[in-house]
């Protein structure tokens, strides 16, 4: 089997199936799909939590867990800032991951307080990740890390300015792929992708370029993040809202 990390080199994009749970995993690799990756996001709500490490990393790891155990393509994890407040701790989440046979994992640059995201100084969050590539060691080639950095989902003025100063840090400390949500603009995403030689994965957002465009502009990995999981949801609000209005599950079988 082609390994996780040269996914991110064929000829069309990496499409991820996002997922939240062993269902949810199993249809994507029923359609094909060649490597899933968790959403924190969709695992949260399944949960009851809201997104930002409001589950705990036991809570979380054993969905994981369940997910990991009942496919056979590559699941990475979407780590969010690490569910820890050391270096250290982040490490030992990771080496947990690697233990089950977690093929990657995404960390972020920004920490959520009070339902408030904040994105971490660039210099602290690059050290904060020199210390955790450090501690993996030898085991730091088992991971493909994709670092996802918020200055877009945050709608900051110099989102551009400031992802390019941010992905020249990971490049530096040879990070394995460059997460960029809420980038949907064709020449942003054009002049992210030339800045640098890390794999640029983009998420599904309005007025998102679709594949053959992305393909041409240089992306190398697609996610749909919650999104999917939201509509699910909505179609069950809809469906649940017909049979209570009609008095009937004809619906269901339509």
């Amino acid at each position: 089997m082609i390994s996780f990390k040269d996914l991110h080199q064929g000829e069309e994009p990496l499409l991820l199936g996002n997922v939240w749970n062993v269902q949810s995993a199993r249809i994507y690799e029923k359609l094909g799909y060649k490597a899933l990756a968790t959403s924190s996001s969709a695992v949260a709500l399944s949960l009851g939590y809201e997104d930002g490490e409001e589950m705990s990393f036991e809570e979380y790891f054993y969905i994981i867990k369940r997910i990991k155990e009942s496919v056979s393509i590559p699941l990475s994890v979407d780590l969010e800032s690490g569910y820890g407040n050391t270096a250290g701790i982040v490490t030992s989440n990771i080496l947990k991951l690697l233990d089950i046979g977690i093929a990657g994992i995404n960390l972020e640059d920004t920490y959520v307080v009070d339902g408030i995201r904040q994105l971490l100084d660039r210099e602290a969050f690059a050290e904060k990740l020199k210390d955790i590539f450090s501690t993996l060691k030898e085991r730091r080639g088992n991971v493909f890390i994709n670092i996802r950095t918020d200055p877009f989902l945050l709608g900051m003025e110099n989102a551009l300015e400031e992802t390019l100063k941010r992905v020249k840090l990971f490049e530096e400390l040879k990070a394995d792929g460059v997460f960029v949500p809420c980038i949907s603009d064709e020449n942003d995403i054009k002049t992210v992708v030339s800045a640098t030689r890390l794999p640029l994965n983009v998420m599904a957002v309005p007025g998102l370029p679709d594949f053959s465009v992305l393909k041409k502009l240089g992306v190398r990995r697609m996610t749909s993040g919650a999104f999917l999981n939201r509509y699910i949801y909505k179609q069950l609000e809809v469906m649940s809202e017909d049979i209570t209005n009609n008095k009937s599950f004809t619906s269901l079988f339509a």
